[in-house]
C-alpha cells in the first residue's frame, strides 16, 4: 500500500529532533546514502512537503507490515505519534520499533582483490566489515571470501572476477581500489560494461568458472552445455534469410510495414518490436525459450557488444601487466606525489587497478609503465 507524510509528521519529528542519536551526538557515523531514516529526511530536505511511504506485507500469512521509507532512531513514544499521522495508519500498533545501528568496519584498501587482508595473511573478511551494505553485497563477497580461503588452504591461486565478468567484480573492485567513505551498495551505474553484464547471460559468464573451481556439479554443468549449444545454433542460423511467406503475418501483427527486401533473422531480431516469442516460428531446430531469448538479445544489441568488448580488450592489455608485490613507487620520482602515496597505501595488483585509484592519472600510469619496463 502506497501512503505519504504530511505537515503533521515532520512537525513531530522537528520537535524531538534532539531526541534522535542521528542528531544529538550519540551516533557520529555516516548513515547510509540510499535508503536514509525518516528525520534525515524531514531535515534535509525541508522544501518537501511529503515523503512517500511503502506499507508492505512482512509475508503470505502474516498481518505484521513494514513500513518502507519510515526507518527511523527516535524514541518509542516519538514513533507512536508520528506513525499515526499517516494515512491508513491512525490506529496502527507497534510489533517492532524502529532503532539505529551504527557499526565499525575495516578500511576496504587494506584488502586485496581476493579479500584477504594485507595486514594479516590468511585472514579474509566480507560484508558490512568491508564497509558496503549488508543485502547482496554481503552474499557477493561472502562467496568470493569462501572461495579463496579454501583455495588459499590448498596453496590454489585467488579466484578475482573481473569488472566485465561481474557485478562481483565490479563491487570488489571498487572497494578494494577506490574505498568508501559511507556504507557500499551495488548499482547498475557503477558498471562500465553493463551492458555485458546482463541476468539472462549470468549463467553463460559464471558457470564455466564455477566449473573450473569445482562449485558447478555435472547436471548443471550438462545444463549449461545444452544452453550454450542452442544460443550458438542461433547465432549460426542468423544471417540466413527467414521465409517471405512467414513475415507478412509478423509484420501485421507488430504494426509495421512490410519489407521489400526479406530480412535475415539477425534483421529482424534488431526491429524493437519484434521480440523472441515472434523469432519462434522462424526457428526449425531443436531450441528453448530461454536459449531463444538469450540469443535474440545478442543479435539485438550486437554493435553495442562489440563496441564494448573492444573496450573491455583495451583494458585487459593494462590488467595483464602485473606489478611486484614489493615494488618501490617511492623511487619513481617522475611520479606525483598523491600518485606515490595512493600506490604504496593500496599496492595495485596490476596496471589496470592502477589506473582506477583515485588520485592517480593517466600521465601517471604512463610513468608507471616506462619504470615497470
Amino acid at each position: 500500500y502506497l501512503t505519504y507524510t504530511n505537515e503533521k509528521t515532520h512537525k513531530i519529528i522537528l520537535d524531538n529532533i534532539d531526541r534522535s542519536p542521528l542528531y544529538n551526538g550519540t551516533i557520529l557515523s555516516i548513515g547510509p546514502r540510499y535508503c536514509p531514516s525518516i528525520e534525515t529526511k524531514v531535515m534535509r530536505f525541508k522544501d518537501k512537503e511529503r515523503h512517500q511511504i511503502f506499507v508492505e506485507p512482512e509475508g503470505a500469512n502474516s498481518e505484521e507490515m513494514y513500513v518502507q521509507g519510515m526507518s527511523t532512531s527516535l524514541p518509542h513514544d516519538v514513533q507512536e505519534q508520528m506513525y499515526r499521522t499517516l494515512p491508513g495508519l491512525e490506529n496502527c500498533r507497534f510489533a517492532k520499533y524502529g532503532y539505529a545501528i551504527e557499526y565499525d568496519c575495516l578500511d576496504p584498501l587494506g584488502m586485496y582483490p581476493s579479500l584477504e587482508s594485507k595486514a594479516v595473511g590468511g585472514l579474509f573478511s566480507a560484508g558490512q566489515m568491508n564497509g558496503s551494505s549488508g543485502y547482496e553485497e554481503a552474499a557477493a563477497q561472502g562467496l568470493i571470501a569462501g572461495i579463496n580461503a579454501a583455495r588459499k588452504a590448498d596453496g590454489k591461486d585467488a579466484l578475482i572476477l573481473a569488472r566485465d565478468e561481474a557485478y562481483i567484480g565490479v563491487l570488489i573492485d571498487d572497494l578494494v581500489t577506490k574505498g568508501t567513505n559511507e556504507p557500499y551498495r551495488m548499482m547498475t551505474a557503477r558498471a562500465e560494461h553493463r551492458i555485458m553484464l546482463r541476468q539472462d547471460n549470468a549463467d553463460m559468464r559464471l558457470t564455466p568458472i564455477g566449473r573450473q573451481i569445482g562449485l558447478v556439479d555435472d547436471a548443471r554443468y550438462a545444463r549449461y552445455l545444452e544452453k550454450k549449444r542452442m544460443i550458438e545454433n542461433v547465432l549460426a542460423a542468423s544471417q540466413k534469410t527467414v521465409q517471405r511467406n512467414k513475415i507478412e503475418s509478423l509484420f501485421v501483427r507488430i504494426g509495421e510495414e512490410i519489407p521489400q527486401k526479406t530480412p535475415t533473422l539477425a534483421e529482424l531480431c534488431r526491429r524493437p518490436a519484434v521480440t523472441h516469442t515472434d523469432v519462434k516460428e522462424f526457428i526449425d531446430f531443436d531450441c528453448d525459450d530461454e536459449a531463444l531469448s538469450a540469443a535474440v538479445v545478442e543479435l539485438k544489441y550486437e554493435g553495442y557488444l562489440k563496441k564494448e568488448q573492444a573496450a573491455v580488450n583495451e583494458q585487459k592489455r593494462l590488467e595483464n601487466k602485473l606489478i611486484p608485490k614489493d615494488f618501490d613507487y617511492e623511487s619513481i620520482k617522475a611520479l606525483r606525489i598523491e600518485a606515490r602515496q595512493k600506490l604504496s597505501e593500496i599496492r595495485p595488483l596490476n596496471l589496470g587497478q592502477a589506473s582506477r585509484i583515485s588520485g592517480v592519472s593517466p600521465a601517471d600510469v604512463a610513468v608507471l609503465i616506462v619504470a615497470l619496463r
